[in-house]
This record gives structure tokens, C-alpha cells and sequence, in this order.
């Protein structure tokens, strides 16, 4: 038992391990990486200001604006669709604030002169470009899949890991939890 408690005091004691300079705040007792938050709240503000904007006076004949968001929801819908299945309503939006946060975070890193705001500690980037965002993005991937495998199927969704066999239990149980690793890497290289 205390090899184990050694252990994960080693693992706390990485977690702690910095590179670069950040900036933080402490709220209510909890040091928050304010880059990130900061570049988030920027993302958020412009994906719902367009919105608003887009959507606060609908015509019959679409304006450019109206246009635009019908052509981002039905590109939504289809990548929903294709993917899901036709179950894929619930999903779309989900699926939709994942892909729109995703998309103007990587657009904001490369169009926006985040340098220009000078900050005590660090420098501002797109909220991406940071693994603590991809990592949170893809965990919340991986209870959305949970969730729709046992909304769908009950407990029986287990069964799924002793497929074809049950010696492959343990790769099948390691495959849905490193995927989230998986993600959270391939969503900030791909930046």
C-alpha cells in the first residue's frame, strides 16, 4: 500500500512540472490558467455575438448572415448524421458547440494578434493550443460516448468489450481510455 501511495505522490509531484511562463489567477481557492480563459472567453463572445447578430432578425428572403449559419447548421447535421446515424438529432447540438469552439479556437490562433495584449506572465494563444483544453474537450467526448452507449443500450452496453472474445477485455477496456489521450494530442498538433 505505500508503494502505491509513493507512486501517486510521484505523479502529483509531475502534474506540477511547468514549461514556459503562465499567467494565473486565484478564484475561490483555485489557481485557474487565465491565458487560456482569457482566449476562451474571446472565442465564446465571438461565436455568440455572431450569433446574435445573425439570428436576431429573421426575413423570409435570408440575409448573408441567416445564410451562413443555415449552411454551418446543415453541414452540422450532415457530419451528425453521417456519423450517428438517423438517431442523430439529440447529438447535433453537442456535435455543433464541439466543432464551432474547435474551428474559430484554431481560426483565432492564427488571425487574431493575440501578442499585442501583453500580459504580466506568458502570452495569449488560441484557447487550442494549450493540452489542457484538448484534454477537457476530448473528456468530455469520452462521457458523451459513455452516455450514448448506455442510454442506447443499458448495462449491455459492456458486453461490447468482450467481442469477439474475452481475452481482449483488457485491450478493448485500454482502447476507450486512451482515447481521450488520443484526442486531446491529435486536436493540439493538429493546430
Amino acid at each position: 500500500m505505500n508503494g502505491i501511495s509513493n507512486a501517486l505522490n510521484g505523479l502529483y509531484d509531475i502534474s506540477g512540472v511547468e514549461v514556459g511562463q503562465h499567467f494565473y489567477w486565484q478564484i475561490a481557492g483555485f489557481q485557474v490558467h487565465a491565458q487560456v480563459l482569457i482566449t476562451s472567453w474571446v472565442v465564446i463572445a465571438i461565436l455568440l455575438g455572431s450569433a446574435v447578430i445573425a439570428v436576431r432578425n429573421p426575413q423570409t428572403i435570408t440575409t448573408a448572415g441567416q445564410n451562413f449559419f443555415e449552411y454551418v447548421l446543415e453541414f452540422i447535421r450532415d457530419v451528425s448524421k453521417t456519423h450517428i446515424g438517423e438517431e442523430y438529432g439529440p447529438w447535433v447540438p453537442f456535435i455543433g458547440t464541439m466543432f464551432l469552439f474547435i474551428f474559430v479556437s484554431n481560426w483565432s490562433g492564427a488571425l487574431l494578434p493575440w501578442k499585442i495584449i501583453q500580459l504580466p506572465h506568458g502570452e495569449l494563444a488560441a484557447p487550442t493550443n494549450d493540452i489542457n483544453t484538448t484534454v477537457a474537450l476530448a473528456l468530455l467526448t469520452l462521457v458523451a460516448y459513455f452516455y450514448a452507449g448506455l442510454s442506447k443500450k443499458g448495462l449491455g452496453y459492456f458486453s461490447k468489450y468482450i467481442q469477439p472474445t474475452p481475452i481482449l477485455l483488457p485491450i478493448n477496456i485500454l482502447e476507450d481510455f486512451t482515447k481521450p489521450l488520443s484526442l486531446s494530442f491529435r486536436s493540439l498538433l493538429h493546430f
